[in-house]
């Protein structure tokens, strides 16, 4: 069999790349710096070598990060003596951003389904008026949040944390109800015309047609709560209560000296980055395939 000719690469096409690599590099370094630092003792972070293989690796700061090391130990590295108690705050973390994706999604999957589907008065002005509110910047909603929190005694409660974000997004709506309009509606006309009531047609029908859409909006609110630090830190302070974003900020704070513990501090934060990571390696590729997505045949 003959072999097609390989083409050549054309001058855009090895520009496109170029600048791929280039941007690719740009966004990756960060993360293999702080790598770098976590692997370093705080004496040889100033020593100017800028290589990216630390010149003597420890692994002293993931240990008193995660409370493995004495205090003693971690001042001959160089540390504060201070450690995270790691562990709890993760659990606090998967807690609160479980809860906000599970609530958001279902929530937000009902309500796209009646605004595409369900016909009832004034339907489009709800819909316009709602999506009014993504151009609403968050922050303004914090004091008033605040205040009803403490009026209900939910201050330092999980309770607290979850309440401004268990229902629903605009933009999960809107995210959702884009999709459910491109499934025809003759699948769910057969439906109930067999007899299946609407909130079968949703369970059964649509939300399996749609897995791909709900994982990725499932990701992308996983990560969002995952990086929340303004509410927690407003309302969480309490160590049982706090997450794992506002107990590394602590940590980064109680260095007694005018210097913050740059090794202890990049190992938390590259912990922190683990279980993330782990969930856009797991299910990344149903973002690829969603947006990939242009109807249903």
């Amino acid at each position: 069999m003959r072999r097609r000719p390989r083409r050549r690469p054309t001058p855009s096409t090895a520009l496109s790349w170029t600048a791929l690599i280039v941007l690719l590099v740009i966004t990756v370094f960060p993360f293999l710096w702080m790598l770098r630092t976590a692997f370093t003792a705080n004496s040889d972070i100033f020593s100017g070598s800028m290589s990216l293989v630390p010149p003597d690796p420890t692994a002293i700061n993931f240990s008193r990060v995660l409370g493995l090391a004495t205090p003693e130990e971690a001042a001959a590295a160089g540390g504060s003596g201070q450690n995270v108690d790691f562990f709890l705050y993760l659990r606090n973390s998967l807690v609160f951003t479980g809860v906000v994706v599970t609530c958001q999604v279902g929530f937000s999957a009902l309500a796209a389904y009646a605004f595409s589907r369900l016909r009832f008065t004034g339907r489009d002005v709800i819909f316009t008026v709602f999506l009014a509110g993504m151009m609403v910047p968050p922050i303004f909603a914090v004091l008033p949040n605040f205040v009803l929190m403490r009026n209900l005694g939910w201050i330092d409660t999980f309770a607290g944390l979850v309440a401004p974000y268990l229902l629903m997004t605009p933009f999960a709506i809107f995210f959702l109800r884009q999709f459910f309009l491109g499934i025809p509606r003759e699948i769910e006309e057969a439906a109930l015309l067999d007899g299946a009531g609407r909130f079968r047609v949703l369970t059964r029908i649509i939300l399996p047609m749609a897995s791909g859409p709900m994982a990725t909006l499932a990701i992308i609110q996983a990560v969002t709560a995952w990086n929340e630090y303004l509410w927690p830190q407003l309302v969480g302070r309490d160590p049982s209560v706090r997450l794992l974003n506002v107990a590394v900020a602590t940590f980064a704070q109680s260095s007694p000296s005018t210097s913050p513990d740059w090794s202890g501090l990049m190992a938390a934060a590259s912990l922190q980055v683990v279980p993330m990571l782990l969930l856009l390696i797991v299910f990344g590729r149903k973002i690829v395939d969603s947006l990939g997505f242009s109807g249903v045949k």
